[in-house]
């Protein structure tokens, strides 16, 4: 523990109650001039009869929006690490019309991955009925709080079709505030979140490997502190006769973690409305969303679609990574790709 940082003071070791008193850190407002250049690089690009899941920078030509996208990379990789681009009028738009502008807008950050081996550049979030208690259930297919977590990405995106009735609030904290607090708190503990622990693939498991990974909370690789965790996945891979049991200690350094997370001065939340979106760097925070009430119209219910992203320029990650992401390739990481999965955006 020697050789980590005594505690990090950059952009993205940023106070939740900072973030919520100072929205334009975080936020950004549409322009007109943004709208119509996203919407005419829809236009093009839906003229050319191909499939979303093919879109690329060079066939949704941006022209005054490629200075904002720029700086939003360097927002995610080396600012704050979180940005809700909002004004976008959905209300106007088809379905296909909007994934076209937000996967576009995916392209010029960085390289979309599948979702899954289907090759879904788009997933969607919404409540499906699935069992939150099922361990091989996905939490976002629920109504239930998902609790604070990484995805298989070096940047997940979100964009809100639909809000529900009730809660469904966003949830954001930095690792780096984390490690701060439980540094200065119990430094014994912060140390054995730098053990591997057993992570649950809830069903999802690659040819030949093992049901769960074997992956720090979080990991010091090269000057970088990177976060991940799913505490439910962590408690259900528990389950497995051959995993990495974890000891009190492993459990009193989890529970710190999730308390420290959920502490009202490190966290924020915010509200996602129709034509949001949200883009936020998975390495250095940890995202997390309430539990909802829905609307009893189906038309009417909360609908998410997500982006996953790979990023050129991203942070080196840690051999172990291999695991989560099969390659650690800087720009070509994260989703779930094989040979033969050709990408395409289901938008339903």
């Amino acid at each position: 523990m020697n050789h980590l940082p005594k505690n990090f003071a950059g952009p993205s070791a940023w106070l939740g109650k900072d973030m919520a008193n100072n929205p334009k850190a975080w936020l950004y407002q549409l322009t007109q001039e943004d709208i119509l250049d996203l919407e005419s690089a829809a236009q093009h690009f839906l003229s050319l009869g191909i499939d979303v899941g093919c879109i690329t920078k060079e066939t949704f030509p941006l022209q005054a929006f490629t200075k904002h996208a720029k700086t939003l990379i360097h927002t995610l990789l080396s600012g704050v690490g979180v940005e809700v681009l909002r004004g976008l009028p959905i209300q106007n738009y088809t379905q296909e019309f909007t994934a076209t502008i937000f996967c576009g807008l995916g392209a010029h950050l960085g390289s979309a991955r599948s979702q899954n081996a289907s090759g879904h550049i788009l997933g969607h979030v919404r409540d499906v009925g699935a069992d939150a208690n099922d361990p091989n259930s996905r939490i976002y297919q629920t109504s239930q709080r998902q609790t604070f977590h990484t995805d298989s990405a070096d940047v997940v995106g979100l964009l809100c079709m639909q809000e529900a009735k009730e809660g469904g609030r966003s949830l954001l904290v930095s690792a780096e505030s984390i490690y701060n607090r439980m540094k200065a708190q119990r430094p014994d503990l912060l140390q054995k979140l730098f053990e591997p622990i057993a992570t649950d693939r809830r069903g999802e498991v690659p040819e030949g490997a093992k049901p769960f990974m074997e992956i720090p909370v979080l990991s010091w690789h090269k000057g970088y502190l990177t976060v991940f965790y799913q505490r439910q996945y962590i408690d259900s891979a528990q389950r497995f006769s051959d995993v990495l049991k974890l000891t009190p200690q492993h459990i009193a350094a989890l529970d710190l973690f999730d308390e420290l997370a959920n502490s009202q001065d490190l966290f924020f939340s915010m509200q996602l409305q129709p034509g949001d979106m949200q883009l936020v760097y998975n390495h250095c925070q940890l995202h997390d969303r309430t539990g909802f009430l829905d609307w009893p119209e189906p038309h009417k219910r909360r609908h998410l679609i997500r982006l996953w992203l790979s990023i050129d320029g991203d942070r080196p990650l840690p051999e172990c990574f291999k695991q989560r992401y099969g390659t650690i390739e800087v720009g070509n990481r994260g989703g779930i790709i094989t040979q033969h999965t050709k990408l395409h955006a289901p938008l339903n």
